[in-house]
């Protein structure tokens, strides 16, 4: 009989048995409804041992990859240690590069920690170590730079955001916990179309997930749009154009909602963008970042126009106030 480990306690499943079953046998509850694998509330993480294959059916790929499948249909084939979360260990690093890439958005380079694993397009959570205040950031780096990568937008009265700018010098040290996030790229179907839209610092993200496509080879066509409100909030232009110049599937178009668009770009509202200039987007693989309002609305824009639900990849940014004087 397979045995499930949860929080350091071994519960004997039985045979035919799902892990939902054999745990609410035992007294432990885990979350859950339909019991058919059609409602995914009962959906928890494999820590060890790997789901059966119909456990995972109906989830994103980038779920499947972390190892998260249904307890109400995994009928385990092996023992498995299980968990509804994962607590992630605290790393403190030091700052190793500092650079204004315009105006309002630094990049900042981190020492990345010896055994820390995580995908591009992942975020971690950066922790002043004064007073523990937390913020998320994603990274912009990619496996195998040999260090971590944030860019990050001053927000006005944003605490984290202006410490950074203005009192954080290289070599001193911040902590952070992390990674998370299922935005990111899965190698297969080399010859799919992908679709990267992001806003404002929404580009970090895409940037560390654009240079991962084209590590693994990635044949098919893919077109970046990265938005700003004016032309002056866009940064990294030249380094996106040397890089589409050198990989004739990468196409970069950066846009604009007022004024003139650099050349090559677009002007207009970036929730109707990649539509108008693309097309049906069935058969497209997506990955959407930036605020929360623009991202949702791409979403929806991006379904209607013919890309699946499941193939939708999504890391909304979400901006803690400044609490009130």
């Amino acid at each position: 009989m397979p045995t499930i480990n949860f929080e350091g306690k071994d519960f004997f499943c039985a045979e035919d048995e799902t892990v939902l079953e054999c745990m609410t046998r035992h007294g432990v509850m885990i979350p859950s409804s339909c019991q058919s694998g059609a409602c995914q509330t009962c959906m928890i993480r494999a820590l060890e041992g790997k789901p059966t294959a119909e456990a995972q059916q109906g989830l994103k790929d980038t779920l499947k990859a972390q190892n998260y499948f249904l307890a109400c249909v995994c009928r385990p084939d092996g023992d498995m240690t299980i968990g509804l979360s994962t607590v992630s260990p605290k790393y403190r690093v030091s700052l190793l590069e500092k650079e204004a890439l315009n105006e309002s958005v630094i990049r900042l380079r981190l020492q990345e920690p010896d055994g820390f694993s995580y995908k591009a397009g992942q975020f971690i959570n950066l922790m002043r170590p004064s007073d523990e205040l937390t913020r998320s950031y994603s990274l912009a780096s990619m496996p195998g730079d040999g260090f971590l990568e944030l860019q990050v937008k001053r927000v006005p009265e944003g605490q984290m955001s202006n410490w950074l700018f203005d009192d954080l010098q290289i070599g001193d040290e911040v902590e952070f916990f992390g990674p998370a996030g299922d935005c990111f790229y899965i190698p297969g179907s080399p010859e799919q179309p992908l679709l990267l839209v992001g806003t404002g610092t929404g580009l970090a993200p895409l940037y560390g997930i654009l240079r991962d496509v084209l590590a693994e080879g990635h044949t098919g066509p893919i077109h970046l749009f990265h938005a700003s409100l004016a032309a002056a909030g866009l940064y990294l232009v030249d380094e996106l154009r040397s890089l589409a110049a050198g990989h004739e599937q990468l196409h970069y178009i950066p846009c604009v909602l007022h004024g003139d668009a650099p050349e090559g770009g677009r002007q207009g509202n970036i929730t109707d963008l990649p539509a108008e200039v693309l097309g049906s987007l069935s058969g497209y693989r997506v990955f959407l970042c930036g605020d929360p309002p623009i991202v949702n609305a791409l979403r929806q824009k991006c379904f209607l126009a013919g890309a699946s639900m499941q193939a939708i990849h999504a890391d909304p940014f979400v901006f803690t106030p400044a609490p009130d004087a």
